[in-house]
């Protein structure tokens, strides 16, 4: 009968492994309680396998009780070790892909979001008057300015802004919120506008049809009881032949002449005309804003491209009210949106600027030859892989062309001419294939069309360039090992 307690005297001390100089590298990368409470596990589990292994008259091997073998083990688990939230590469050709994360913050806003994020800041103090200030102060002056609005408020999404309004307005008993049937949308994660009036509190009246609004709809429905009148951007889909809808310039005559409060929720909130790079055309937040609306509001990181936020502009009476509402506590921005939000805003105060530096806009509004040629510079660099040429025979790599999205609920029947770079394998079907690209360290999620696995080169960044060419070395090893077992 073999001494279990003689071998696990053998064990090295945790504290002689943890003073290795290759196991501090990885202390100096991961913490030393990371390090030190994963050794505590495999040390648990080596002497667990002892125990089992003598059990059944098997001696251990003398190097699992050297230091190397448990620096090998450490290297194993953080080499597979990341964070559940990281970065991909968006192979999709959606440019607001919600899944994704929707817009990606320009430099400016990154750096300042950093820098607030990793000290002490002003957030809600007066530095002229030494007191407590508004966090909203450091971007109300911003959008009053960008937007010719009397004030602004900004909270954490469009839904947040959408439903404080009405809830402002229109909370309580027998309080209309009057809206077109055309406009009773359901944008992503099933929210709906008929839904989110009753959690307000508002009591929603129906005017016209589906495909038909006019004027007299909405003034036939108006009495004592009306709060609001309520219009909602067709984000997400379009109506076309026999529709008519009215505009909010009309909607804003409509609220003068019976002096009741209108509100239009944009959804997207451009402050570019995208039309300018042959996109359809969708009213800017600075002409809702001058139709004198008396409260506008739209998303932060949809093509505003911004972080995520809802933005609420208008007059300052209403936009007022709405930031008296207890609920502004709950659904107020924190310092790191703000950060970011007050870089990209100042962008827009010179829109040649903002078209270069804020990706969303850049990715828009990119010019189609510049995609090819980049795809054409990635396709070289990847044919020329060691690994890609010795598995040339099972992969079928080529630059063709297809169609990218705006996405983010924006200009949903619009399409974008893009170049992509197709990939087929013999030993992998396409679907395997897809999924192979997004088990890689740094994922490239893609799409799929005709048995093709397609790369998006509108989506993919200069900074993604590298990885790919990395990750092709990777897949074409795993394509290697599967043809020779497949030979074998």
């Amino acid at each position: 009968m073999y001494n279990l307690n003689e071998y696990l005297r053998k064990f090295p001390k945790i504290q002689l492994i943890l003073q290795d100089s290759d196991v501090l590298k990885l202390i100096g990368k991961y913490s030393y309680n990371a390090v030190k409470n994963k050794l505590d596990e495999i040390l648990s589990e080596e002497k667990e396998k002892i125990k089992i292994n003598l059990q059944k008259n098997k001696i251990p091997d003398d190097n699992i009780f050297e230091i190397k073998h448990f620096l090998l083990l450490l290297q194993e688990y953080f080499d597979n070790f990341s964070f559940s939230l990281r970065r991909v590469i968006n192979g999709t050709g959606v440019v607001i892909h919600t899944n994704l994360g929707r817009s990606i913050l320009p430099k400016a806003a990154v750096e300042n979001v950093s820098k607030i994020a990793s000290s002490y800041s002003n957030l809600e103090f007066n530095l002229e008057e030494g007191k407590r200030g508004k966090r909203y102060s450091h971007i109300e002056i911003l959008l009053n300015k960008i937007l010719n609005c009397e004030a602004a408020l900004v909270v954490n999404n469009n839904a947040a802004a959408v439903f404080m309004a009405l809830n402002t307005f229109a909370s309580g008993i027998k309080k209309e919120v009057i809206v077109s049937r055309g406009e009773l949308v359901e944008i992503g994660g099933s929210f709906r506008i008929p839904d989110i009036m009753k959690a307000s509190g508002a009591q929603l009246i129906e005017v016209g049809t589906t495909n038909k609004t006019k004027i007299n709809d909405y003034e036939s429905e108006i009495n004592e009881n009306t709060a609001l009148l309520l219009k909602v951007h067709h984000s997400n889909f379009k109506m076309t032949g026999f529709v008519h809808e009215v505009n909010s310039k009309e909607l804003v005559e409509i609220g003068v002449k019976y002096d009741i409060p209108v509100m239009e929720d944009l959804g997207s909130g451009s402050f570019i005309k995208l039309e300018k790079f042959g996109l359809p055309k969708e009213p800017t937040a600075q002409e809702v804003v001058n139709t004198g609306i008396d409260i506008v509001t739209f998303s932060g990181d949809k093509l505003l491209g911004g972080p995520q936020a809802g933005i609420i502009a208008g007059k300052k009476k209403y936009v007022d009210l709405i930031a008296k509402n207890p609920l502004n506590r709950a659904f107020r921005i924190d310092k790191m949106t703000l950060a970011a939000l007050e870089a990209v805003l100042f962008e827009y105060l010179d829109i040649d600027n903002a078209i270069k530096n804020i990706p969303t806009i850049h990715l828009l509004s990119q010019n189609i030859s510049e995609i090819k040629k980049r795809g054409f510079k990635l396709l070289n660099k990847i044919k020329k892989l060691e690994h890609i040429c010795k598995t040339m025979y099972n992969f079928n790599i080529n630059i063709v062309e297809d169609f990218s999205i705006v996405g983010g609920g924006a200009m949903p029947d619009y399409k974008l001419k893009t170049y992509c770079l197709s990939i087929t394998n013999k030993i992998f079907e396409t679907e395997k294939l897809s999924e192979i690209f997004r088990s890689l360290q740094i994922p490239i999620v893609g799409k799929i069309k005709e048995d093709t696995f397609l790369i998006d080169l509108r989506t993919v960044l200069d900074i993604d360039i590298d990885d790919i060419i990395n990750n092709f070395k990777k897949v074409s090893q795993i394509v290697i090992e599967a043809a020779v077992k497949e030979t074998n």
